[in-house]
Formats: C-alpha cells, sequence, structure tokens
C-alpha cells in the first residue's frame, strides 16, 4: 500500500472526475477513482497508480463499502458525482428527473461525507471539496431542478465548514460555469447529441475538465491554514450565465 497521501473521487469514471484523478495522482497522492463503471474506473487506476472503487453515491450500502476501502485515514474528498437531467421548465418538469437530481448532488455528497469524515479526521490535515456549479448561484429558464440541486450543493458546503470550524478540515466548494465534456449535456439532454452541442456553439474555448480538475489541484496544495470557501470558475468567453460571446 502506498504510504503517500490518500485522495478520493467520486464520479470519477469520465469528465471532471477522470481529470481531477490524473491532476491528484500528478502530485503524488493515491487515488481512491470511485464511480458506478468499474470498467473505467479500473482502467484509469491502472494508468495513474490508484486504486479503483466501484460506488455509487445514492445508495447507502454502496457508500459504506466505499468507506471500508478506503481505511481508516484520507487526507482529501473530492465530491464530483453529480449531473444533470432534463432541461423542461417548471410548469412541466418531471418530478422523478427532480428527485435523481437531488440523489446524486445533494443526497450523494451528504452520504459520501458522512461516511468519509471519520478518515479524514484521522488524517489530521483534511480537505473536501465539492463541485458545485454557477447554477449554484444563478436561475436560468429549463434548469430549475439542476439549480435546485446545486443550490443545495453550496448551502451543504456551507453548512459543513460552520459545524466544522475547529477541526483540522477544510471545506471547500468550485462552482465553474460553462465546462465542455464527453457527457454532462448528453446525459442531460437524454443523449441527443445535437441538442448538446448547440450549448457549445460558436463558444470560443469553453472550459474542459482539466481545467476544472486543475483549480482541485491547487487547492489541495495549498497549506493547512489556507482555506478557499469557494471558487467561481468560467471561460473568458462567458461573462454571467446568460452572457455568452459566440462567433458566427
Amino acid at each position: 500500500m502506498s504510504t503517500s497521501r490518500i485522495a478520493v473521487v467520486t464520479g470519477a469514471s469520465s469528465g471532471i472526475g477522470a481529470a481531477t484523478a490524473r491532476a491528484l495522482a500528478a502530485d503524488g497522492f493515491h487515488v481512491v477513482c470511485a464511480a458506478r463503471r468499474r470498467d473505467r474506473i479500473e482502467a484509469l487506476a491502472e494508468e495513474i497508480g490508484g486504486r479503483a472503487v466501484a460506488c455509487d453515491v445514492t445508495d447507502g450500502e454502496s457508500v459504506a463499502g466505499l468507506a471500508r476501502e478506503v481505511g481508516d485515514t484520507l487526507h482529501v474528498l473530492v465530491n464530483n458525482a453529480g449531473g444533470a437531467f432534463g432541461s423542461d421548465p417548471v410548469e412541466s418538469a418531471d418530478p422523478d428527473q427532480w428527485r435523481a437530481m437531488y440523489e446524486v448532488n445533494v443526497l450523494g455528497l451528504l452520504r459520501v461525507t458522512q461516511a468519509l469524515l471519520p478518515a479524514l479526521r484521522a488524517g489530521g490535515d483534511g480537505l473536501v471539496v465539492n463541485m458545485g456549479s454557477t447554477a449554484g448561484r444563478i436561475a436560468y429558464e429549463g434548469g430549475g431542478g439542476y439549480t435546485a440541486a446545486k443550490h443545495g450543493t453550496q448551502v451543504v458546503t456551507e453548512t459543513l465548514r460552520l459545524e466544522l470550524c475547529g477541526e483540522p478540515i477544510r471545506i471547500s466548494e468550485i462552482a465553474p460555469g460553462m465546462v465542455r465534456t464527453d457527457e454532462f449535456a448528453v446525459v442531460r439532454f437524454g443523449g441527443d447529441q445535437a441538442k448538446a452541442d448547440a450549448v457549445y456553439a460558436g463558444v470560443p474555448d469553453p472550459l474542459v475538465a482539466e481545467d476544472v480538475a486543475e483549480a482541485v489541484r491547487w487547492i489541495a496544495g495549498l497549506p493547512s491554514h489556507f482555506n478557499v470557501d469557494e471558487m467561481v470558475i468560467r471561460p473568458r468567453a462567458q461573462a454571467a450565465q446568460h452572457k455568452v460571446h459566440r462567433q458566427a
């Protein structure tokens, strides 16, 4: 077993999670790659010298299994597992999609954090990074369920920081704006690649997963007394949620 500092990244099978696992491993962390798709995380763990643990953050028993695999000591937890499902207005939104978004973005974060806090305490210098979104700050049409869930992510992060004040654990949230990954928008639009592509059409240089991973890596490398409460990051082309420069 590696004697390096240990990090857990949930949702590590693709996108921001996979990029974050690679970035932390490059900085010397032994990374536990947690996600539902075992084949993907096993390939990633082999690539970076980490460890793969199949975990569904919406299932309490699965999360308990992750905690057992991690063991008694942990230094960094990146609660990255999340997602958006659907883009209907409130009037016609599917409550099941809203429930699914709350389950993964809020309750999943809660389950994993609860399960791993004892190991973070035992590490003596812990860090929790919760992956939020600019959707957790600003509402927009067609995004009611996702914005509600990501506002939940933000508030859970703030509450946890208050409740753990005085303990050797830093609590941070990263809130990205427009990030182009292989799966996020495609999943949101039920596999409709054309709709997913339209989100980024004409936008010069949206953020990519590696950009967000760099933010996580930077926070994880800061001294113990230095807490980043929240970091909002966007591509230069996105001045605000509704203000995006698009080239013809």
